[in-house]
């Protein structure tokens, strides 16, 4: 496993950017598919946006699409999630995720490493 540390959240307005970042430690992190999450207060974790080990696929959740992007940059050990035109129903903890097994999956159980979150919040 990786150890994973996200940052880049904050409190920010509807229609405002962020990008958060995620480093990971410890080497072949370019054998990792990689993730990001989110958890709203009294909600269950759900799965925003997944990258695979190349970068070369990605794949969203509806509500995302068109809006978030995510990235990486194995070189630095890092996946970045860029996200646009922010609404107040993105406000959450979002946590970055990886995995090295073999296959491609989106639900929480799919990934066995995780970072500790990030808060963003978005106001009307």
């Amino acid at each position: 496993q990786v150890q994973l540390g996200e940052s880049g959240g904050g409190l920010v307005q509807a229609g405002d950017s962020l990008r958060l970042s995620c480093v990971a430690s410890g080497r072949m992190f370019s054998t990792y598919n990689a993730g990001w999450f989110r958890q709203a207060p009294g909600k269950e974790r759900e799965f925003v946006a997944l990258i695979s080990m190349s970068g070369e696929s990605t794949y969203y959740t509806d509500s995302v699409k068109g809006r978030f992007t995510i990235s990486r940059d194995n070189a630095k050990n890092t996946v970045y999630l860029q996200m646009n035109d922010l609404k107040p129903e993105d406000t959450a903890v979002y946590y970055c995720a990886a995995d090295n097994r073999e296959g491609w999956g989106s639900q929480p159980g799919d990934f066995t490493s995780w970072g500790q979150g990030t808060q963003v919040t978005v106001s009307s």
